[in-house]
Order: structure tokens, then sequence, then C-alpha cells
């Protein structure tokens, strides 16, 4: 038995702080609860009533003979810490505190919290809350609504997971407007105790549950843990579809970091990461959480990414042909015998192919016929039928027919019956068949595209790990010389060695403090050479002048020099200058870039994408988190939309990707290995033809010790 059981399905439930007086929360808890048809006991907790909806009234929860599963608390903080230990003492098995006034306001609330927290968890009890709505179980058989909502959602195949208990009294009247129903509803507040990933292993157990919705303001595992679990949750045999919808997307914070990396890499974009790692389908809006549980809730999954679109209306077709291929999808082409069906069905005015248009005065069989055929194509892979209503739509018959076809078809069906009174009977027939239908078409389309998401998802190619040997010791020892030197930033001479010992592929370099050294240096090295001022408080040399390629002969490496030394001393009149870097001047391949930066609570997020000057101006880069082994960073790599400039756009060579995916992994490494790294861009990173490997061009690292 999970021990959340006690939450969802108590077989007795204790209500301390029940009211007697209509309108406060202790009070309405517990009429939600008796009048909501509870399959279990009830006993409210008031040491100052007899009797509270003529229901006998116990002066502790230690009086009531019988035992108790769930204790519900509507008491203030310091009254609450009192109930938990009487609870305690009882024996429940869960705590769900409704009250506010805790971590969210900080001082003694916070420490009440905290004790409560430790009491609960040496005692093996679970906690949700405080500050929360309640917990919600419709199942006929238990009909549990613990919560400060009025309304009882009907049972369905959707679980809920909100932090937020105000959002959840607004989902609640909006999914019953739309007809939803929902297996288990529960909002978690402070999370003192259970939070998402405890819910998201409970539902994914749970044979009521097919799809989980997610309210979310931070996660407060860590994300390789989150991310760990909730993988294997949302992939293999048993899948369960998991959308969020992720409040506080601003990324002000990263302004004020010192690398490419760091000011790219914002907490929503840690939060993409983590979602799409998870295999969690993200959203941007409530209508959206909604739109695509439908649709997953379906259980129908589309093959590929053909949509066929079905309309008596040519400008909502065109809506609809726009947002699949915004979508993700692509309009299939039909079969010469598909087109030769239709002609038998459709009046010479209609449009034949895709998208196809019945015309207005569409009837039941004509929509019947259509979408039999069209589904019937192997070329096929999901439907889209739009019905507008016209004086001569039958949106009900039309319904019926869409339902039968629905019944067999293995294919997704999803419908935007356009409108609001003139439809309404049709969509309800629609909703009570399980076909997922939508207002506009465009909110349709999306839903495929979240459908196909998750195909893709399903479906990925899983390759066998890279096998890599790294020198941690001997980077150690570079990161604690650096470190002893009082040096936190890196530059390329130390940066360089550190990755040597990660088996990137480095250039010669040396330090020139005077024009005579660095020509010594460069004839060394050999011509052509690149110089570059070196300073710590110079981090972004392009940006002070301070780089020059190609340089071929010694009369020009002196000019550099003093040319270079000139130029960084009028950008920043008081940096302190260490001299000039000579280096191997790189052979020529694509600029990526290669990134970390390491943020609290969440570790490191390594970033990938388009290198050079103007990976600021583009911003086509993607973050991941770990776990990242080979799988993540193939996929990492084929995201990013210059993808194809590595892979051989208009006839250019290929590059060499498998040695970029080891250097993605050796650098989640290196950082796992030494998390002292707190920022890192190696920028550009050239990749060379296909088997001829990589290059490290720049390199810049931030050391700071983790808190």
């Amino acid at each position: 038995m999970d021990k959340l059981d006690a939450i969802f399905a108590p077989d007795s439930i204790a209500v301390l702080g029940a009211s007697t007086q209509k309108g406060k929360v202790g009070h309405d808890i517990f009429a939600n609860i008796l009048y909501g048809g509870y399959q279990g006991t009830l006993y409210p907790v008031n040491p100052k009533a007899k009797s509270i909806l003529s229901v006998k009234c116990y002066g502790s929860i230690t009086d009531i003979p019988d035992p108790v599963d769930l204790a519900m608390i509507i008491l203030p903080p310091r009254l609450s810490l009192n109930a938990v230990e009487t609870c305690i003492a009882k024996g429940v098995k869960g705590v769900v505190i409704v009250s506010a006034g805790f971590k969210e306001v900080g001082g003694e609330g916070l420490e009440i919290e905290k004790k409560i927290q430790n009491m609960c968890r040496e005692a093996n009890i679970r906690l949700v809350g405080p500050n929360c709505l309640g917990v919600i179980n419709p199942a006929p058989s238990v009909s549990l609504n613990a919560s400060f909502s009025k309304r009882m959602p009907s049972a369905g195949n959707i679980s809920f997971i909100s932090q937020s208990g105000a959002l959840c009294t607004a989902v609640l009247d909006f999914a019953a407007d739309k007809g939803f129903g929902f297996s288990k509803f529960i909002s978690i507040g402070n999370k003192a105790d259970v939070d998402e990933l405890d819910l998201l292993r409970y539902y994914h157990k749970d044979p009521n549950t097919d799809v989980v919705m997610i309210y979310m303001e931070e996660l407060s595992r860590s994300a390789e843990e989150f991310i760990s679990e909730v993988r294997e949750m949302t992939s293999g045999i048993n899948p369960t579809p998991v959308i969020v919808i992720k409040s506080g997307t601003s990324d002000a914070g990263a302004a004020a970091a010192a690398s490419h990396t760091g000011s790219l890499a914002g907490s929503d974009t840690i939060y993409d990461a983590i979602f799409e790692q998870s295999g969690i389908i993200r959203c941007h809006t409530v209508n959206e959480l909604f739109d695509y549980a439908e649709v997953l809730a379906s259980k129908k999954v589309p093959q590929g990414d053909r949509i066929a679109i079905v309309t008596n209306a040519g400008g909502p077709g065109i809506i609809a042909t726009d947002m699949s291929e915004h979508s993700g999808l692509k309009l299939a082409v039909f079969s010469e015998e598909t087109i030769k069906e239709l002609h038998k069905y459709l009046p010479p005015t209609a449009n034949f192919h895709n998208p196809v248009d019945v015309i207005g005065d569409a009837a039941r069989d004509r929509y019947e016929n259509t979408l039999a055929t069209v589904i019937s194509d192997p070329g096929v892979d999901s439907v889209l039928i739009i019905l507008t209503p016209q004086s001569m739509t039958d949106a009900v018959g039309t319904a019926e027919a869409i339902v039968k076809i629905a019944r067999s078809a293995v294919k997704p069906i999803v419908c935007a019956f356009m409108g609001v009174v003139d439809v309404s009977d049709g969509v309800g027939l629609l909703q009570k068949n399980h076909v997922p239908v939508y207002q506009f078409p465009e909110s349709a389309a999306r839903a495929l595209g979240a459908l196909y998401a998750q195909t893709r998802w399903l479906s990925r190619r899983v390759l066998p790990q890279y096998n890599i040997e790294f020198d941690k010791v001997k980077g150690e020892a570079i990161i604690n010389e650096c470190m002893e030197k009082g040096m936190t930033v890196l530059g390329e001479l130390e940066g360089s060695r550190l990755l040597k010992c990660y088996g990137f592929n480095v250039l010669d370099m040396e330090i020139a403090r005077s024009s005579e050294e660095a020509v010594r240096i460069a004839e060394s090295i050999g011509y052509p050479v690149v110089m570059k001022i070196v300073s710590s408080q110079i981090l972004h040399k392009s940006d002070a002048g301070g780089v020059k390629v190609g340089i071929e002969n010694s009369s020009d490496v002196v000019a550099t020099f003093n040319m270079i030394m000139e130029r960084a001393r009028a950008y920043k009149p008081d940096a302190e200058l260490d001299g000039v870097l000579v280096q191997q001047m790189a052979k020529q391949g694509k600029e990526v870039i290669l990134g970390v930066s390491r943020h609290p609570g969440f570790g490191h997020a390594v970033m990938f994408g388009l290198g050079g000057i103007f990976v600021e101006l583009y911003k086509d880069v993607v973050f991941r988190m770990a776990p990242m082994g080979r799988n993540v960073v193939r996929r990492m790599i084929k995201s990013i939309k210059g993808y194809p400039i590595l892979n051989g756009f208009r006839g250019e060579p290929k590059t060499d990707i498998e040695t970029l995916e080891k250097n993605l992994v050796s650098l989640r490494a290196m950082v796992k290995n030494h998390p002292v790294i707190k920022e890192l861009d190696i920028n550009p990173l050239f990749v060379h033809k296909e088997g001829e490997g990589t290059t490290v061009a720049d390199i810049i690292i931030k050391l700071e010790p983790v808190d």
C-alpha cells in the first residue's frame, strides 16, 4: 500500500479546525467532504463545539475512538504545530495543512513549518502543504472533496498537481465547462513534504490516471534526480504523458553573468531543459494545458507527422494548415486512390486535395464519407475535422458520424467545432465519447502537434554510451594550482591545460610579454599564428579589439603586439594586462559554442549552439542538465536551428558530429568532477570535416567554490 493512499483514499478523516460558522474555511471544507458523498468516516474536531452540521464533534483527535487515516488541519501556525503533535500521537497516516502563514511569510511561520516537517518525517507521516487547497478524488468508491472548492469534478482519467491553491478553483470551474473529468486533484502549496516528484510516482502507478497536468512555480528537487525518474515514467511500455505550465519566466538574473553561457542561461531556459529531458510537454497558457491533456487522454498516438484536414470553410482550413506546420506537422499528400474515392462523395466545387473543402452545405454523409476515405489513406497519420455552423450544417449528425469512425480508428481524430451556441449539442456528444474537440482550428492543430511530440519522445533512438577516459587527478591539480594563486578566471593557457585532461584538441600557445618574445614564440609554433590579449579583466577579447588572426611574419607579429596592447589600454585603462597570447592558427571549421553555467539548486547546465561573435545576437543555443550521455547530446545538437550547417547544408561536407558529441559528454563529466567551475565558454570550437575532429580556439573558465 502506498503511503499517499492515506491522502487520496482514506478510510477515515478528521478535520481539525472544523467550524460551526458558515463561510469559514474550516466549515466549508468539512461541508464539502460531508456533502460530497465521502464514502469513509468523517470526524469534526473542535473543542468549542458539540456538533458541526449535525455531526458529533470531538475536542481532540485523540478523543476519537476509532483509527484515523487522514488529518485535515485548518488552524493558525502555532495551533497547527500542536495539532500535528496530537495527530502523531493518534497514529494518523497522512496530514494536509490547508492554513497559510508558514514559509511563505518567513520568520516564525518558516520556523514552525520546519518543525512540522521534521516531526512528520520522523513519524513517517506524509504531509501535504501547508498553504494549499486540499485534495480531491472524484472516484465513486472514494468521492472525496477535502478542499475549499465547492465544485466536485466528474471522474476522469487525468490527474492534476498545482502549487497554487487559488488557481485550482479556477481550473475546476474551467474543467466543468469543458466537460473535463479528473482522477486525482491536489494542491501542494509550500511542499514541506509531498512534492511534484512524489505525486508523479504515485500517479504513474495509478491505473485510473492516463495523463498528468501540472502547474509549477518552482522545482524543489535537484534537476538530475527529477529528470532521471520522470523520463522513466514518460517512456517505456507504460508511459504516462505529463504536461506542465511553469510560471515565473523572467530571466533578469542572467544579465550579471560574465560569460556568453551565463548571460543566456536564465532560469526559464533551465526549466526548458529539465522538461525536454524528462519527456514533459510544456505549454504556456491554461487553455493549452487543457487542450493538450484532452488529446493525450484519448490514448491514440500518430505514427508520423502527416495530417489531413477536412473543413466546410476555406479560411479555417488555411488557419489550421498554418498552425499545423508551425506545430511540427506537415500536410499529408493523398494517394491517387484517395482522390479518386473523394470524387464519388464531393461536389465538383469541392477541393479534393489536402486540406479537403467539403463546401458549406455539407451534411452528415459528406463529412462521414470524406473522413472514412482520408483516414484510410496510408499516407495520413492524423485527421483534423473543422465544422463551421452554417444554416444547412448538422452539428449533431456530423458528431455522431465522427464518433462512429473514431471508435474503430487507430489514428487520432480531433475536431474544431467553431462557435458556441449552434454547435453546443455536437460538442457535448463528442466530449461524452472522448473525441477531442476544440473551439478553434489553431487549438486543435497545436494539440495534434503536442501529440506528435509525444510520439517522437516515445520512439526516440537509444544508442550505446561512449566510453571516454579522463585524467581527473591532473585536472584537479591544475584547478588547485590556479585557486592557490588566487586565479578565479582562467584564460586559454590554463583553460586549455584543463580541457586537454578531458580529451579536447587544443592548440599550441604561449604568453608573450614583449614584442621580441612574441616573435620568438611565433617562429617556434610556426606561421600563421593568432594573437590575443591576456587579461582577467577583459573576458570578451573581440570587444576590446584584442584578437587578430592569420599573422604571417615577424614584422606583423611586432606590429600586432603593440596594436593589441594599445587597444586593450584604451578599452579598459585600469585593466591589468598580462601580455599577448601567441597561438597556433586552427584549421578552418564550423564555429560552435560549448558552455557551462552553474545554477543554485540545479547544478551545471551545459550549453551548445552556433558560435562566434554573434552568439548572443542569434541565440541559437540549447541547454541540457545531468544526466547527460550520448543520446542526450545527440538530440541536443540536432535541436538547434543551425544543425543543417553541421550536417552538410547545400552540398557542404558534413562535419565531425561524433567528436562533437564526445566533447559535450566530456564537458559534462569535467564539471561533475570539478564542481568549482561556475561558468565556462569554449567559443569558438571549430568542428572540422567528418573524421577530422574538433579544435578549441578560445576558452574562458570562471571558478567559484560551491556554497
